[in-house]
């Protein structure tokens, strides 16, 4: 178990629900400091909502929720704002502001929390352009004139724009070919490694998971199973088993992996 000091979100006893409609009824999770989690479910099982949760998008029903030892649920405006500056959030789609140019979107969160001069926002949105893999030029183009690829990478670069202590990302690989998913994995590895983020990710891609985590939570009957991946690999649980040794899952395991994992009933 990670000490109070590695622990950088901790979730306790969290239920959500819309209506009648539980979704998550009791959820525990840690997530440790400098660890890539992914977060797996079936449809409708909440992963999005949980990620919305914890960035304080979503009031949950009940529950605890610390995040850099802060009470998320019983703060301030000023307190959460303030602690918004620590992390960033990279959506599906991106969430890039139509109108903005990619670094004018990069350069939002700049003027809205350090109030820096806009020669120095022009540098640091530069700096987190070539950061994710951009070409220098992408800065003033549109989101509209980029490749759903390029815009993940835009969306990306707004998200670390304040040098966040932690990334965000839900379904960053949704919609991209195998080629483009792949360079992403890898660059947020990369990114992960350089810059010692813990990351916090929703995915449904399998490739994702073997790629870049270190733990999965896999939410399941409205609660929330972490391990390893070889531990996932030996649970018996029927969704779970069917998840990662369907053929997808046995596609997208290492070598390694399928050799440690038990053969498929």
């Amino acid at each position: 178990m990670a000490g109070d000091t590695d622990c950088v979100i901790r979730i306790r006893n969290l239920v959500n629900a819309f209506g009648n409609q539980v979704i998550h009824d009791g959820v525990d999770l840690d997530v440790r400091r400098g660890e890539v989690i992914g977060i797996v479910g079936g449809s409708g099982a909440g992963k999005s909502v949980m990620l919305r949760t914890v960035v304080g998008l979503n009031r949950p029903r009940s529950g605890s929720i610390e995040v850099l030892g802060r009470d998320v649920l019983h703060m301030t405006e000023e307190e959460q704002r303030e602690l918004e500056t620590h992390w960033g959030v990279l959506f599906q789609d991106g969430a890039l502001f139509s109108s903005l140019t990619v670094a004018q979107n990069i350069e939002v969160p700049l003027k809205e929390d350090l109030h820096l001069p806009e020669r120095l926002m022009a540098e640091i949105a530069a700096c987190k352009i070539g950061m994710v893999g951009l070409p220098p030029e992408a800065a003033d183009k549109y989101p509209a004139q980029l490749s759903g690829g390029m815009r993940k990478r835009a969306g990306l670069a707004r998200a670390l724009a304040l040098d966040p202590e932690i990334l965000f990302l839900d379904e960053p690989t949704a919609g991209l070919d195998p080629i483009g998913a792949a360079a992403f994995d890898q660059l947020i590895k990369d990114l992960q490694s350089s810059l010692g983020l813990t990351v916090f990710l929703v995915t449904h891609d399998l490739d994702s998971l073997f790629a870049i985590c270190d733990r999965v939570a896999v939410l399941i009957d409205k609660k929330m199973r972490v391990a390893t991946l070889d531990e996932h690999l030996r649970d018996d649980h029927p969704w779970i088993h069917a998840y990662f040794h369907g053929p997808r899952g046995r596609a997208a395991r290492p070598a390694e992996a399928a050799d440690r994992a038990p053969a498929v009933r």
